[in-house]
């Protein structure tokens, strides 16, 4: 017994297929997704981990445990051994080391302005 509102088979692919288009045949999804996924595990992962930390924790517990924020690496180093998940982690490695040699270099820029300014 079916209902008259549950799609039939054909319908539920041909929408699947529809829906899945930009998944398969768009050039830079892969790309795109994992660059900015990259970009965001640099930046949200430490700083959610140690928020995360500091709210259950004393501040001397948090600081100590923070470098286990690096077991995190383990996401993406996976999604480079995967054959089927190995281009987005390839664009999610450049996307981090990228945002990571953005972030040192401005820090020590500013860092490098200060020092200079106050001699």
């Amino acid at each position: 017994m079916s209902s008259p509102e549950s799609p039939t088979r054909p319908e539920t692919e041909a929408a699947a297929r529809r829906l899945d288009w930009w998944h398969r045949s768009h050039p830079t999804f892969a790309a795109l997704t994992g660059f900015f996924a990259g970009m965001l595990f640099v930046t949200a992962v430490p700083g959610g981990f140690v928020s995360v930390l500091r709210l259950m924790l004393p501040y001397e517990d948090a600081e100590r445990l923070f470098p286990l924020v690096a077991i995190g690496l383990v996401v993406p180093i996976a999604m480079l051994a995967r054959r089927k998940t190995r281009r987005f982690g390839i664009f999610m490695a450049i996307g981090m080391v990228l945002t990571a040699l953005v972030v040192l270099g401005v820090a020590s820029l500013v860092l490098y302005f200060m020092v200079r300014q106050d001699a």
